[in-house]
C-alpha cells in the first residue's frame, strides 16, 4: 500500500529521495484522518533551513488544521504551486503530490525514519 522507495515519519509525512533533493508529502493515513484539504500553507521561504522534526506548514481540512513536519534536514527550495489552487490533489493522490522539495543537509537522518513495512506496523500499533 505505501511506496517502499519511500521513508515514513511518526507523524504522518512521507519523504522521497532523488540525489540531494528529496520531496516530502502526506502519507495515506494522514489524508483520512484530515478529510478534504481545503488549503496548504508553508511557512518559510525559499532558501530558508529547517531542522528535523521542525513544523514547515500546516494543512487546513474540513476537520482541523494539522502541521507539517520536516522528516530530516534541509534547504526549503520548492513549492508545489499545484497545491493553492488544488489542495484536494493531497486527498485523491497522497503518494505522488509532494508539498515541498528541500536539498537534504545529511542523508544519515534517513535511517532515523521508517521504511514502508516498519511504517504500516506502526499504523498497526496506533489502531
Amino acid at each position: 500500500m505505501y511506496p517502499t522507495e519511500y521513508k515514513y515519519t511518526q507523524e504522518h509525512e512521507w519523504i522521497r529521495v532523488d540525489g540531494k533533493t528529496a520531496s516530502i508529502g502526506l502519507t495515506d493515513f494522514a489524508q483520512k484522518q484530515l478529510g478534504d484539504v481545503v488549503f496548504v500553507e508553508v511557512m518559510q521561504k525559499v532558501g530558508e533551513l529547517f531542522e528535523a522534526g521542525e513544523a514547515f506548514g500546516t494543512v487546513e481540512s474540513v476537520k482541523a488544521v494539522s502541521e507539517l513536519f520536516m522528516p530530516v534536514t534541509g534547504k526549503f527550495v520548492e513549492f508545489n504551486t499545484r497545491l493553492e489552487e488544488e489542495p484536494e490533489a493531497l486527498n485523491t493522490d497522497p503518494h505522488d503530490t509532494w508539498i515541498i522539495k528541500i536539498e537534504m543537509s545529511d542523508a544519515k537522518e534517513l535511517d532515523e525514519l521508517f521504511t514502508a513495512t516498519q511504517y504500516e506496523k506502526y499504523l498497526a500499533n496506533e489502531a
